[in-house]
């Protein structure tokens, strides 16, 4: 077992999970700082002066700059709540559009470009008929944490990340792209509209709907 291994943990605030994952990381990495902010929120400035053996980032919207990823001498580590068929943003909306059979949770090496890092470890499960994104999210982080506790415990030992053969698939969705989805117009048909309100429905986020100019939030 390795010893003193020093961790940059990034997460997001206000998620158990990751609550989990700090835990986790306190009591068998004494040497770790944390970082944990709301979405799009930046990593604070005195970030800067890190420099360890790992950085792990864990449920986090924030984008790690290539100086700081070259700060961490054993590699820096993102858990993503999808599989490789869906990089970038909207993962959870675009599989229940594209009514995939199966979804994920995964580990990859992080590289300057988002999600492009070679994939250690990839953990899929069934997407069924009555999913909504609640649901599809709440086995999503079930899975994504023990994925975490699992590569975690490698780090530990001091062993080797293990090398996936799965690849990433399609080009990273864009917040244009997610926009897109959420927008019902005039001249989609039925099956059209029902597949975008169980895609793009989660808690007050609601489909938007389109008439010529007009914009309108769809309501229940």
């Amino acid at each position: 077992m390795k010893k003193n291994i020093s961790i940059l943990f990034l997460g997001k605030k206000g998620n158990a999970y990751v609550e989990k994952a700090v835990k986790f990381c306190q009591k068998n990495f004494p040497d770790i700082e944390i970082y944990i902010g709301w979405s799009n929120e930046p990593l604070p400035e005195d970030v800067g002066w890190w420099k360890g053996d790992y950085i792990v980032s864990f449920l986090s919207n924030c984008i790690v700059p290539d100086y700081l990823l070259k700060r961490a001498e054993s590699g820096a580590i993102n858990f993503h709540p999808a599989s490789p068929d869906y990089p970038g943003i909207g993962c959870y909306n675009f599989a229940l559009y594209d009514k995939s059979s199966d979804y994920g949770a995964m580990c990859h090496h992080m590289d300057p470009k988002v999600d492009s890092g070679d994939i250690i470890a990839v953990k899929r499960f069934p997407v069924y008929p009555s999913d909504n994104i609640e649901s599809l999210i709440e086995r999503t982080y079930d899975n994504l944490i023990v994925l975490f506790y699992e590569v975690m415990s490698e780090i530990l030992n001091g062993s080797v990340l293990p090398k996936s053969s799965e690849q990433w698939k399609n080009k990273a969705k864009t917040r244009e792209e997610l926009n897109d989805l959420a927008t019902i117009t005039f001249d989609m048909n039925n099956i059209e509209i029902d597949k975008r309100v169980i895609a793009t429905t989660y808690g007050n986020w609601k489909p938007n709907i389109q008439l010529g100019d007009y914009l309108f939030e769809l309501k229940n």
